[in-house]
C-alpha cells in the first residue's frame, strides 16, 4: 500500500500505466475505489493514472483540519511535487471537482486540462441549505428506498441524514447492496473539522472562476441533485464545455463510468 508524505499528512495513492499524466480527485466522504472498479482499467491503456486518497479519507492519515477545497488543492500541490509530476489532466468528482478547479485557479501552468464532475462548490452552499433544494428529497428517498423512514423534522437535517446514510448499504455501483465501512466515517465527520472546512469559500468566489482559463469539460448527470450549480459554474468558467450525462444522478463515476470514460 504505497504512502508519500505530503503537506504535512500520509496520503495513499496508487499510480497506474505509462504516459501523459492524469490525476483523478474523488468525492466527499469517498476514496479512490471509485475510479478503479471501472474507469482507471481503461484509462491506464493510454495514460499514467494517479490516483490518491483525499486527506481523512480511505488509507491517508486523519488530521484534526486542513479538509478545505484550499487546504486540499495544496495537498495536490505538495503531492505532484513528491512525485515528480510537473503537469496533469485533472478529474475531479463532487468535491474532488472543486479542489482540481481551486487547484487550476491557483497553479494553472500544472494544469493541461480539466474534467470536473458535479462541482458543488462552497460558494453555493447556502443554495443547498435551503431547506426546498431538491437534494433533501433525492437523498430521503435513497433512504427509504433501502427501508430506513427519515421523520419530517430530520429531512433538511445535515448531521443527521449524514450519519443516517452510513447505516445503509452502498446505494451505487457494483458494490451496490454491501455494507460500508462506518466507523472510519464517523470519526471524521465527529472529530475533524471538515464540515466546517467544506464551507470555506476562500479563494475560489463565483467571479474568481473567470479567472480559471484551463480548459475544461464540465459534466452533469440530467438528474442530479446538484443541477443547481451547473449553470452558476458553466456562467463563470471562461473555456468551459459542458456535458449532460443521460438519465445520469450525481455520483457518475459509479453510475455512468463507460461514458465518463468516452468523454
Amino acid at each position: 500500500m504505497p504512502k508519500i508524505q505530503a503537506n504535512g499528512a500520509l496520503f495513499h495513492y496508487i499510480a497506474l500505466g505509462e504516459g501523459p499524466d492524469v490525476v483523478m480527485l474523488h468525492g466527499f466522504l469517498g476514496n479512490l475505489a471509485v475510479w478503479h472498479l471501472s474507469m482507471v482499467p481503461q484509462l491506464r491503456r493510454e495514460f499514467r493514472v494517479t490516483t490518491y486518497d483525499l486527506r481523512g479519507h480511505g488509507y491517508s492519515e486523519v488530521t484534526p483540519t486542513g479538509y478545505s477545497a484550499g487546504e486540499m488543492a495544496q495537498d495536490l500541490l505538495c503531492l505532484l511535487d513528491q512525485l515528480g509530476i510537473q503537469k496533469a489532466v485533472l478529474v475531479g468528482h463532487s468535491f474532488g471537482a472543486d479542489i482540481a478547479l481551486y487547484f487550476a485557479l491557483k497553479h494553472p501552468e500544472r494544469v493541461s486540462k480539466l474534467i470536473a464532475m458535479e462541482p458543488g462548490l462552497a460558494a453555493l452552499v447556502s443554495d443547498r441549505k435551503d431547506k426546498d433544494w431538491v437534494g433533501w428529497s433525492a437523498w430521503v428517498a435513497k433512504l427509504e428506498e433501502v427501508g430506513i423512514h427519515v421523520p419530517e423534522d430530520k429531512r433538511t437535517d445535515l448531521d443527521y441524514l449524514l450519519t443516517l446514510s452510513l447505516e445503509t448499504p452502498k446505494f451505487y455501483g457494483p458494490a451496490r447492496g454491501l455494507p460500508r465501512n462506518r466507523e472510519p466515517l464517523l470519526n471524521l465527520l465527529r472529530k475533524t473539522s471538515i464540515i466546517k472546512d467544506y464551507e470555506e469559500v476562500g479563494e475560489l468566489t463565483l467571479e474568481a472562476l473567470g479567472r480559471i482559463t484551463t480548459p475544461t469539460m464540465l459534466i452533469y448527470g440530467e438528474q442530479s441533485h446538484f443541477m443547481s450549480s451547473c449553470e452558476p459554474v458553466r456562467r463563470g468558467l471562461p473555456n468551459c464545455e459542458l456535458v449532460l450525462l443521460p438519465g445520469g444522478e450525481h455520483f457518475g463515476p459509479l453510475e455512468q463510468p463507460e461514458l465518463l470514460t468516452q468523454h
